[in-house]
Protein backbone atom coordinates (compact mmCIF):
# COMPACT_ATOMS: atom_id res chain seq x y z
CA UNK A 1 0.00 0.00 0.00
CA UNK A 2 1.48 3.33 -1.00
CA UNK A 3 1.12 6.54 0.96
CA UNK A 4 -1.40 8.91 -0.59
CA UNK A 5 -0.86 12.01 1.58
CA UNK A 6 2.43 13.85 1.51
CA UNK A 7 3.77 17.30 0.65
CA UNK A 8 4.75 18.22 -2.88
CA UNK A 9 6.98 21.27 -3.16
CA UNK A 10 6.68 23.78 -6.00
CA UNK A 11 10.29 24.94 -6.06
CA UNK A 12 9.49 27.86 -8.36
CA UNK A 13 7.41 29.34 -5.50
CA UNK A 14 9.63 28.20 -2.61
CA UNK A 15 11.92 30.83 -1.08
CA UNK A 16 13.80 28.31 1.12
CA UNK A 17 12.65 29.97 4.35
CA UNK A 18 12.91 26.59 6.13
CA UNK A 19 9.68 26.93 8.14
CA UNK A 20 8.36 23.58 6.91
CA UNK A 21 11.62 21.79 7.68
CA UNK A 22 11.91 23.38 11.15
CA UNK A 23 8.35 22.63 12.20
CA UNK A 24 7.66 19.12 10.89
CA UNK A 25 7.75 16.73 13.83
CA UNK A 26 7.44 13.62 11.69
CA UNK A 27 10.75 13.43 9.81
CA UNK A 28 9.24 14.13 6.41
CA UNK A 29 12.00 16.56 5.41
CA UNK A 30 15.76 16.04 5.18
CA UNK A 31 17.15 18.26 7.97
CA UNK A 32 20.61 18.02 6.37
CA UNK A 33 19.29 20.02 3.39
CA UNK A 34 17.93 22.84 5.60
CA UNK A 35 16.53 25.30 4.72
CA UNK A 36 15.63 23.64 1.40
CA UNK A 37 12.53 21.45 1.83
CA UNK A 38 13.64 18.06 0.53
CA UNK A 39 10.96 15.41 1.13
CA UNK A 40 12.64 12.14 2.12
CA UNK A 41 10.07 10.30 4.25
CA UNK A 42 6.55 10.38 2.83
CA UNK A 43 5.52 7.59 5.20
CA UNK A 44 6.10 9.97 8.11
CA UNK A 45 3.51 12.50 6.93
CA UNK A 46 0.28 12.32 8.92
CA UNK A 47 -2.77 12.00 6.69
CA UNK A 48 -4.71 15.24 6.65
CA UNK A 49 -2.03 17.30 8.35
CA UNK A 50 -1.63 20.67 6.64
CA UNK A 51 0.96 22.03 9.06
CA UNK A 52 3.80 22.77 6.66
CA UNK A 53 1.50 24.19 3.97
CA UNK A 54 -0.11 26.47 6.55
CA UNK A 55 3.33 27.79 7.49
CA UNK A 56 4.51 28.37 3.92
CA UNK A 57 4.46 32.11 3.15
CA UNK A 58 4.43 31.53 -0.62
CA UNK A 59 1.92 28.70 -0.97
CA UNK A 60 4.62 26.42 -2.36
CA UNK A 61 3.39 23.28 -0.60
CA UNK A 62 0.45 21.21 -1.78
CA UNK A 63 -0.44 17.63 -0.96
CA UNK A 64 -0.68 14.71 -3.32
CA UNK A 65 -4.14 13.84 -2.01
CA UNK A 66 -5.68 17.07 -0.77
CA UNK A 67 -8.86 16.50 1.16
CA UNK A 68 -11.19 18.78 3.06
CA UNK A 69 -9.46 21.78 4.57
CA UNK A 70 -8.79 21.61 8.28
CA UNK A 71 -8.95 17.82 8.52
CA UNK A 72 -6.29 16.36 10.74
CA UNK A 73 -5.64 12.65 10.92
CA UNK A 74 -5.18 10.57 14.05
CA UNK A 75 -2.00 11.31 15.97
CA UNK A 76 -1.38 14.71 14.43
CA UNK A 77 0.50 17.02 16.76
CA UNK A 78 2.05 19.29 14.17
CA UNK A 79 2.60 23.00 14.53
CA UNK A 80 1.10 25.54 12.18
CA UNK A 81 -2.57 25.16 12.91
CA UNK A 82 -3.49 21.81 11.40
CA UNK A 83 -5.19 20.71 14.60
Amino acid sequence: MSKNWYPVINYSKCNNCGKCVENCNFGVYDKDQYPKPEVINIEGCIEGCNGCANLCPNGAIKYRDTRESGYCGPGCSCKGGCC
